[in-house]
């Protein structure tokens, strides 16, 4: 047993003073306020783990590189292919390794990875058809991050079209390849497998009811010209398309919703599914602002991503919630802090949940004089001192524990892939 005690824990009746916080076995066994201070002391906020819900580690390369031509979704999308076709196992480990350090050292405890950098360009499967997930997972574990690896079906290059020679190395032969990949897949340690559907355009329809797996991720409603194609190949919307395939449900996390009809919205509340925001992706993407306060009133459970890691930084991605509501009904307070808190953290601190912990300085620059519970709108990644996983610290006073500065290592590999 290892005890620890902090000045201030988010519990989940907020913000709670003098907490002492036991841990045995990588779970919280106890948390118990207006406790004298005793064992390991954490200065600052304690917060639950944040979990980043949709990830793609490769787009990490294309930070900094994409914004000159002042282009559009669709021509961003054309430099990301280049960049997809310049990774093998090797270099997607260590791109994949400095970006799960990034997101440890900023608070992140875990990452779903909507993953579908199959094989090698032109489509040739490695020796090991899950070579590139097996990297990732390697990276992961290296990194001391949680990884819920979701290998994404990708079949089509639009709707009614084949993969180009580019998309390739997405996909599998079908449904049944596809499925005999992942079943083979034998995730290591602290990582789990789960599914996901690219998107309506890249799953014919009658190929949706087939793709398993839980959780199941798909990329709904990101951009206007999908809704757009859908209604004219379909005649329906992308999520009544996935609504009349069985796909949503409980278990299932649509990405983005940024362009949902009214009716849209009743679907996902009615069958349970879930929603991640992906703010900063959004914005750079241009892709709009998402009914994030409209689907939570009807019900829809909201959790948030990093996506493309424009920017890796729990609190922003939390703030931009907000603040994007603000600028789209001229309100403020759309959200509450802890509606905030509960869209970027895992199960929270509870006993019996993992003991994944991020300890926030409540005396930088940013947070010097405010009030903790409103430490979700006024800190950033860099106010992050110290994270657990599973009881294991393995970031102590803003150091990476696992990986030696893991900003130089990204350096380098990002450089590399594009002198290739």
């Amino acid at each position: 047993m290892t005890t620890y005690w902090c000045a201030h824990a988010w519990l989940p009746g907020g913000v709670a003073s003098d907490v002492r916080i036991d841990v045995e076995d990588g779970v919280l066994k106890a948390l118990i306020p207006g406790q004298p201070r005793t064992g390991t002391v954490l200065s600052g906020l304690v917060l639950p783990g944040f979990a980043n819900e949709h990830s793609h580690a490769f787009h990490r390369a294309l930070r900094g590189r994409t914004h000159h031509d002042r282009g559009t979704f669709w021509t961003w999308r054309e430099r990301m292919y280049t960049l997809a076709g310049r990774l093998d196992p090797d270099s997607y480990y260590r791109l994949a390794r400095g970006v799960f350090a990034e997101m440890t050292l900023a608070g992140y405890t875990s990452v779903s990875e909507f993953h579908y950098l199959h094989h090698a360009p032109g489509g040739r499967p490695y020796d090991d058809p899950n070579a590139m997930g097996y990297a990732l997972a390697e990276a992961a574990a290296d990194a001391g991050i949680r990884l819920t690896l979701l290998d994404t079906c990708y079949l089509a290059g639009g709707f009614g079209r084949p993969l180009d020679e580019r998309q390739q190395r997405f996909g599998d032969a079908d449904v049944d390849a596809w499925a005999q990949r992942v079943e083979a897949f034998k995730p290591p340690a602290q990582a789990r497998v789960g599914a996901a559907v690219h998107s309506v355009r890249a799953v014919p329809d009658d190929q949706l009811p087939l793709v398993s797996g839980r959780p199941l991720h798909v990329h709904l409603s990101e951009q206007r010209a999908e809704n757009e194609d859908c209604l004219a190949y379909h005649g329906r919307t992308p999520t009544r398309v996935l609504a009349d395939a069985g796909v949503l449900g409980p278990d299932t996390v649509a990405v983005h919703a940024t362009h949902l009809t009214e009716d849209d919205i009743r679907t996902l509340a009615e069958t349970g599914t879930r929603v991640c925001i992906c703010p900063t992706t959004e914005r750079d993407l241009g892709d709009g602002i998402g009914p994030a306060r409209a689907l939570a009133d009807a019900g829809v459970p909201l959790c948030l991503g990093s996506d493309s890691h424009a920017v890796i930084d729990p609190f922003e991605e939390a703030k931009a919630l907000e603040m994007n509501e603000r600028l789209g009904s001229e309100r403020r307070g759309r959200f509450t802090t802890d509606e905030l808190v509960a869209a970027a953290t895992g199960p929270g601190l509870v006993a019996g949940a993992p003991a994944d912990l991020v300890v926030v300085d409540l005396g930088s620059v940013r947070t010097a004089g405010i009030e903790p519970a409103a430490v979700v709108l006024a800190a950033s990644a860099a106010d992050v001192t110290d994270v657990f996983v599973a009881g294991r610290r393995v970031v102590r006073d803003r150091a990476h524990q696992l990986i030696e500065r893991p900003e130089t290592l990204l350096a380098k590999e990002i450089e590399a892939l594009w002198r290739s």
